[in-house]
């Protein structure tokens, strides 16, 4: 979801008579009120999720025959049911180090109590838009930084930010995804309502309107929404069922309905059902649940996870595949393969078939399209031969991708140090940057690039002008650095 003209903070605690894995110690004699009997115990917090690396501290508090409640402090012990994904404490403290599921259990005599947690990378769902970034952190709160002279970062001002900060979050239900435009966002809640803030010229957050948002807004009441896409000042989403709405700017038919009229809601586009799409700046990009549509949802249709190509809207510089340079207005089918992911620039495109070759095609003036030249292409072109390309990203002019073996690779314009080989030249095909073999995902901006490694680290460069490498200043990175955590 590029953009145009995708912490934690380790406690730091005095951990006494720590026990790893499955359990610990604690004093031989209870805190109880003086004559009762202990009947339950209740740890808070419960059900709980914590980041890779990060230490949560419990408190059990008991019930007692007399019909008081009080803290226990002593005469406890903590126990895991495995060792691998976190360990405990006799403090009451766990510290989660892989990512997976655990329990943990505190004992006092013949009383327990139990509470299930799970431990996640502390970031993900990494994205860029024009000149801002925002990520999702394990607690499912949004962060974000850069550009926000349209309210883009949901913090309720419009301040541009060089350090994170948080996405106003009034419900405090937990966010499943996010995107980001040139000037607006979208994101969805774990509970699939549909919320957006940020510009709202044409009509892209989709409340019915064109006023600005500083903070979230909900859109409509529908709560089945799985998949989003936000392009330049265009809006599109896909529900449970792969139904594919549109909204925002129009255009250049890239809503697909047909028409060059402006939505200023949620409206339904055509009869096909949908696993995923992506938006440029006046261009759309989908891959169609080829299986059936059954309400199995986008991403994961028929048990599959690819499908056929189809693309609409602006076509000057041929984003959108069909051979031809004519704006589209409908979703028009490119070739006849199948497809399993897809990104889409300010005027070009990169999609990745099922044997996972990577092709390009659509504007090619700083070489973005990866094929060793700079003319255009109004059909897919085959970047390279290899076909072992795991995710990709495309900004304004350049493009990212991450190999299956976890090398990062940039190509086209670098005017602003987004290729991160430190550099300010362009490059007309995929060159490797770093020589880490840990990266996972890959975002772009306007002129600037993110990604994230398996550690959950977030790392920046390119341009920094409005603070949108979130290194607490505004100069240019010509390398990945790390910024979180």
């Amino acid at each position: 979801m590029p953009k145009f003209k995708s912490l934690f903070l380790v406690p730091v605690l005095a951990l006494l008579a720590a026990c790893g894995g499955g359990g610990g110690g604690g004093n031989s004699t209870p805190s109880t009120p003086s004559g009762a009997t202990l009947t339950s115990i209740v740890i808070t917090p419960a059900n709980f999720t914590m980041a890779l690396g990060q230490t949560q501290t419990l408190t059990a508090t008991g019930s007692y025959s007399d019909g008081k409640t009080a803290a226990i402090t002593s005469g406890i012990t903590w126990t895991l049911k495995g060792s691998s994904v976190a360990e405990a404490f006799s403090n009451g403290s766990v510290r989660g180090k892989a990512v997976g599921s655990e329990t943990v259990t505190a004992t006092v005599g013949t009383v327990t109590a139990s509470t299930n947690f799970n431990v996640k990378l502390p970031y993900s769902g990494l994205v860029a838009g024009g000149n801002q970034t925002l990520v999702r952190k394990a607690d499912g709160n949004l962060q974000g930084w850069g550009a926000n002279n349209w309210g883009q970062l949901g913090d309720g001002s419009q301040i541009d930010r060089n350090t994170p900060g948080l996405v106003k979050n009034n419900t405090g239900l937990p966010w499943r995804m996010v995107v980001t435009g040139e000037f607006h966002t979208l994101a969805i809640r774990e509970n699939g309502t549909l919320w957006a803030w940020g510009f709202n010229q044409n009509g892209q957050l989709g409340t019915g309107n064109t006023k600005d948002a500083m903070e979230p807004v909900q859109i409509g009441t529908a709560t089945d929404w799985v998949f989003i896409a936000a392009g330049k000042s265009h809006s599109l989403a896909i529900n449970k069922g792969n139904v594919l709405y549109g909204w925002g700017r129009n255009s250049n038919g890239q809503l697909g309905d047909g028409t060059v009229v402006d939505r200023l809601v949620p409206t339904k586009i055509g009869a096909l059902f949908w696993r995923m799409v992506a938006a440029g700046a006046t261009h759309t990009v989908g891959i169609r649940a080829d299986a059936t549509g059954t309400g199995t949802g986008a991403g994961s249709t028929g048990g599959t996870n690819y499908g056929s190509l189809y693309a609409w809207g602006g076509n000057a510089s041929g984003q959108v595949g069909n051979g031809g340079t004519v704006d589209v207005l409908v979703p028009t089918q490119v070739g006849t393969l199948k497809w399993i992911n897809v990104a889409a620039g300010a005027s070009h495109t990169l999609a990745m078939r099922s044997d996972a070759t990577l092709w390009g095609w659509g504007g090619n003036g700083n070489g973005q399209l990866g094929n060793g030249s700079s003319a255009n292409a109004s059909a897919p072109v085959q970047i390279g031969t290899d076909n072992d390309w795991a995710t990709i990203a495309a900004g304004n002019n350049h493009s990212l991708a991450v190999r299956t073996n976890n090398t990062l690779w940039t190509w086209g314009a670098n005017s602003e140090n987004q290729l991160g080989d430190g550099t300010v030249n362009d490059y007309g095909a995929p060159q490797q940057v770093s020589s880490a073999t840990t990266w996972t995902a890959v975002a772009a901006g306007a002129q600037h690039s993110l990604a994230l490694r398996n550690d959950g680290s977030v790392w920046a460069w390119g341009t920094n002008k409005q603070g949108q490498l979130g290194n607490g200043n505004n100069l240019n990175l010509s390398a990945p650095t790390q910024i979180l955590p």
